[in-house]
This record gives structure tokens, sequence and C-alpha cells, in this order.
């Protein structure tokens, strides 16, 4: 099989496994899973906010399921605890913005600092599924404990 071939062959595979992904919802994460997680996520922080935070950031961890996971930020300085996306921890979540300029970050953290401890409420955003460039229709359950406020959202798609 020539080069030229097996690449041609190996994009058809790939998007293969796109198309059957995104024709089984088994392979997303539900409203009623992200908010389950959102409550287990209340239950670790307030147990131990430290260990909470290591466990929302270990990838093979019981914070991970699917297209599911926890995000987390400091109510004062904004600064991601906890992401998916490694590149972002440690940056300021304010300044994180949908693909059209939308403030997403900023509206995340105005949510967050309506809430009292342990109440949650949901922002709706446009966010790419891990993986992917696209931006699709998310939203997030948030929550604060004490001087932390965390996300878990589900995509719409």
């Amino acid at each position: 099989m020539s080069r030229a071939m097996r690449a041609c062959a190996a994009c058809l595979a790939a998007a293969t496994v796109s198309a059957v992904l995104a024709a089984d919802p088994s392979a997303y994460g539900t409203a009623a899973e992200a908010k389950a997680m959102v409550k287990r996520v209340i239950t670790e922080l307030r147990a131990n906010p430290s260990a909470a935070i290591a466990k929302f950031n270990d990838p093979a961890g019981s914070f991970r399921d699917r297209d599911l996971y926890v995000y987390c930020f400091d109510t004062t300085t904004g600064i991601f605890t906890a992401q998916v996306n490694k590149a972002l921890l440690g940056t300021d979540n304010r300044l994180l913005k949908e693909k059209d300029g939308t403030p997403l970050g900023q509206k995340v953290f105005d949510a967050a600092h309506g809430l009292k401890d342990g109440q949650v409420t949901t922002v709706a955003y446009d966010y790419p599924r891990p993986g992917t460039t696209n931006p699709v229709p998310k939203v997030a359950y948030v929550t604060r404990v004490g001087g932390t406020a965390c996300g878990v959202g589900y995509y719409k798609q």
C-alpha cells in the first residue's frame, strides 16, 4: 500500500471513529452526570481542599468521565487550580474567551461570586470538546466552597 493510500486510510478511520462517537450519545456525559459530579466536588472540597484539587487534576482519577471533568479557580485571583488543559493551570480564568470573543471566564467568575458556600448555579457558553477546536453549546454547573470555585460542564450536542 502506498504512503498516500495509508494516509488516506488513516484519515478515513479517524473520520469513522468521530462519526461513531457523534452518533453515540453514551460517549458523552449527561446533565445528570455533570450535576452528580459537582455534588461530589463539593463533598471533596469540604473534606480536604488540597487533596480535592489533586484528585480533580489526576488524569486517571474519578473526576474524569468521557467529556466530563472538573475545573476550579481561586475566587479572589481567578487563577485556575484544577483544569483538564494543563496549559491553563496557573492562568487567570477571567481571561478565557469563547471563540467569538465573549468573556467566558469572567461570566463563570461572576456566577461563582454570587453563590453561597455549596450552592450550585448554571452557566451556558460555547466551548470545544476535549481534543477538538470547534465550539459547541455547553452548560456548566458552578459551585463555590470557601475560596475555591469549581465547575463541571456537559455538552448539549
